[in-house]
């Protein structure tokens, strides 16, 4: 047998070579949600080149978010199977070939399948692993390392902006993607510092499970030779159970359907659900509201400057905050307080008629976007556990990814039928306030239940010795009892005849 101590799994280093991590996690995560929103840059030039309708080319951006967030499961088994390193320099290889194969696409459906499918796939490959490393990595330090790994979208929101301008400025979109996709390969560099830990306690885990399985495997073997034919079938159909057995296991173990199961995780994913319905529309339509009502262009884009920058100092100090012994224990009320912030914010954006309120609105709803970015998958860390993590964001984010994509196109709908954008930004804060709302009371119903859980957890622990004790002192009475043999004579008389009365005698 191997060494007690070889089998053992290694704690979280919480540092060390975890800041690498996090530093390829930044890059990971940074690609993964701002590339979708810079590639609007392009759609002007590539929906005249083709001839399309301004909904027609929206709809690249649509299928890669979708894609990222609907191919979670896929992405959740890969890395259960074989690691994160690995899928997220696969992913990246994918987001290269996907944005060099659309350099040459002569049709917008080509760009579908390239940009949305393709490339959306590699950017879902890069997502999930990265933000599972490092749950492996950290354990008290892991608000403030999910802060600065989330802090990677604004940052690369504000690179790449400018970047694709520079790029279709002097090259083209067709020129542009094909060094975009060069850029993107930087990922595979990003996925190379996800080093794996506690490789060794898998394999000596796999060995030690291995040696089981043969041991049981030659003991059946020898109990079936001595035993007759009839037994033989019975062992055999006992076989075939076990088979079927270690099949839904193998399909639990790499996703863990039970989760729905979990009551922290149902709340969880119901306001994640709501949530996504106004969370991503008012980023769309605030630099077209800022024009709507007379603001020029520049000055329309450099309020999502200020709402990145804003964001990118949010997100790493709210994980500074999360990780405070305050905050710790109780961080899905932050998180809810969070949500409600930010409807709070777009409720109050229809105010602000001119430039000064748009900026001073693109400041706090900076602030409330990396707020909830920060702990958006901290918290549901802190629900499940570093072991199902993997599974959770597989089945939530294919959970999300339907009002990820519905959110906008309902936005847009609200801005035709009404010609005003302040009915969408009301639908989005109402509906975001809503979510932070049931989060606030539905995580304080499930910390109460919590509590009484393990209050009765511990009570059936000490139930066990005053049973004992009740049953210790029922046979001593019964004992004394029956020493006073002439003083409950009459009583055991009186009994005996109902007894016969009873059955007939």
């Amino acid at each position: 047998p191997p060494p007690a101590n070889l089998g053992r799994a290694p704690g979280p280093p919480d540092g060390g070579w975890g800041w690498a991590v996090v530093f390829g996690a930044f890059v990971s995560i940074g690609f993964a949600y701002a590339f979708p929103k810079g590639l609007a840059i392009f759609f002007k030039e590539i929906q005249d080149f083709f001839g399309t309708s301004y909904s027609e080319i929206a709809w690249v951006s649509s299928i890669m978010l979708a894609t990222t967030y609907g191919a979670g499961p896929i992405s959740s088994i890969l890395v259960n199977r074989y690691g994160s390193r690995p899928v997220v320099i696969f992913g990246g290889l994918l987001c290269g070939i996907g944005m060099v194969s659309a350099a040459f696409c002569t049709s917008i459906l080509q760009l579908y399948i390239c940009v949305g499918f393709i490339t959306g796939f590699g950017l879902a490959l890069n997502l999930q692993p990265s933000v599972i490393i490092i749950g492996k990595y950290f354990l008290k330090r892991r608000p403030i390392a999910n802060g600065l790994a989330m802090a990677g979208s604004p940052v690369m929101l504000c690179t790449l902006a400018p970047l694709n301008q520079f790029l279709f400025d002097n090259f083209g979109w067709r020129g542009s993607f094909l060094i975009l996709g060069a850029i993107l390969l930087n990922c595979c560099v990003a996925g190379a510092l996800f080093r794996p830990i506690g490789a060794a306690t898998a394999s000596v885990k796999t060995q030690a499970t291995q040696e089981e399985k043969d041991a049981l495997k030659a003991e059946v073997t020898k109990d079936a030779m001595e035993m007759s034919s009839p037994t033989k079938v019975t062992v055999e159909a006992k076989t075939e159970e076990e088979g079927g057995k270690d099949c839904c296991e193998k399909i639990n173990q790499y996703l863990d359907f039970s989760l729905f199961k979990h009551r922290g995780f149902l709340i969880y994913l119901i306001g994640n659900v709501l949530m996504f319905l106004g969370f991503f529309a008012p980023i769309v339509f605030l630099a077209p509201y800022a024009k709507h009502i007379g603001i020029d262009e520049y000055s329309a884009a450099f309020l999502l400057s200020i709402l990145a920058i804003v964001d990118m100092v949010a997100r790493p100090t709210t994980g500074i905050i999360a990780n405070s012994k305050w905050v710790r224990p109780r961080i899905q009320y932050f998180f809810s307080f969070s949500i409600a912030f930010n409807g709070a914010c777009h409720l109050l954006c229809p105010l602000a008629s001119g430039y000064t309120g748009l900026v001073v609105y693109s400041v706090f709803f900076g602030l409330a976007f990396g707020m909830v970015c920060a702990m958006l998958f901290e918290t549901l860390m802190d629900l499940v556990g570093a072991t199902r993590f993997t599974s959770a964001v597989g089945l939530v984010t294919i959970a999300e990814c339907c009002t990820i994509l519905l959110g906008p196109p309902i936005g847009g709908t609200l801005i035709d039928t009404f010609g005003d954008y302040k009915y969408m930004f009301i639908k989005c804060g109402a509906v975001m306030v809503l979510a932070g709302t049931f989060l606030f009371i539905m995580n304080y119903y499930n910390y109460r239940m919590l509590a009484k859980e393990e209050k009765e957890r511990k009570a059936k622990e000490e139930d066990p010795k005053s049973v004992r004790t009740e049953n210790e002192g029922r046979n001593n009475w019964n004992k004394e009892a029956a020493q006073d043999g002439p003083e409950l004579e009459p009583l055991r008389e009186e009994q005996e005849g109902l007894k016969k009365e009873v059955n007939g005698t």
